[in-house]
């Protein structure tokens, strides 16, 4: 476990691996009554690019912002269990621009998210927004990952 961390950040895509982060991130929040949790997902328009055909900048706002939506209600849902409060936020733009900056802002001590494992090829082509919070985040980062991954 990581040492008495007080505010948590989860960065949630709602893929089992960020399920695994999330349920991480809770564990430690039940070990130490008074850490906060925040979970965030990130709407971003170049998911949507790649999935669907020719969108206006509107539908794929509205499309954005309804996955996003389902995202952070799931997120809800699960930390329904825990004694005390947390918060959920979703955010806009580049998901890892983004997690790196609302931490900073918000002085989070360490950011939990998961990692596909995309392997050092396929990460340097397409990128990694896990790679890019660890590299760029002024906090740790706990990256749950697959096994062998």
């Amino acid at each position: 476990m990581l040492n008495n961390p007080s505010k948590i950040l989860v960065a949630y895509d709602g893929l089992e691996l960020s399920n695994k982060a999330l349920q991480y991130a809770i564990k430690l929040v039940e070990h130490d009554k008074n850490a906060e949790l925040e979970v965030v997902t990130v709407m971003a328009y170049s998911a949507i690019v790649g999935s669907y055909e020719a969108y206006s900048l509107m539908e794929m706002r509205t499309v954005a912002e309804a996955a996003a939506k389902a995202r952070i209600n799931e997120a809800r849902e699960v930390l329904k269990t825990l004694p005390n409060p947390t918060g959920t936020k979703v955010l806009e733009g580049d998901p890892a621009v983004q997690i790196i900056k609302y931490a900073e802002e918000l002085e989070f001590d360490v950011i939990v998210m998961g990692s596909r494992g995309l392997g050092k090829i396929r990460e340097f082509f397409l990128g990694s927004v896990s790679h890019n919070v660890v590299q760029m985040a002024k906090c740790p980062v706990f990256i749950v990952k697959t096994r062998g991954a």
